[in-house]
């Protein structure tokens, strides 16, 4: 249902927490990421601890979903000396190319416990159903 589009963005993702740096709007960080299907919904949880809902920009264009967030430091007044600093910080992005088999127009989020989901429902289009074979009884009702 999903497909990758840069399948060097988990390297990336490691050298930017191997090296300190943080995301910026011109090179986002890459969030983590897990997406299952559960029934006729897909679902996909992206990892977003210490991020405001007001934070977090989710767009879909054509098949094309993006995510994005920034997490800002917190507010830090006169006195406070920073001894330690390991959370990241700055602006972080994910963008999943959504099979046609996806309804796009019922996409539904919520965000709880610094988890970003998302339920896509499976397009009718998609779902299995029945054909029904007319047979030449029912030719002859129509043409007679």
């Amino acid at each position: 249902m999903l497909m990758r589009t840069d399948p060097f963005r988990e390297m990336d993702r490691i050298v930017q927490q191997l090296s300190g740096t943080s995301g910026t709007w011109s090179k986002p960080s890459v969030m983590p990421m897990d997406a299952y299907r559960q029934g006729d919904v897909y679902v996909i949880a992206f990892d977003l601890p210490g991020v405001s809902t007001e934070a977090i920009d989710i767009d879909v264009e054509r098949n094309m979903l993006t995510v994005k967030a920034e997490r800002r430091p917190t507010g830090k007044s006169d006195g406070v000396q920073m001894e330690l600093s390991e959370r990241p910080l700055g602006v972080f992005s994910r963008q999943v190319m959504l099979a046609d088999t996806l309804d796009t127009e019922r996409i539904e989020a919520d965000y709880d416990a610094g988890v970003l989901t998302l339920r896509i429902p499976i397009a009718e289009r998609a779902k299995p159903r029945k054909i029904t074979i007319s047979g030449e009884s029912d030719r002859k009702q129509i043409s007679g």
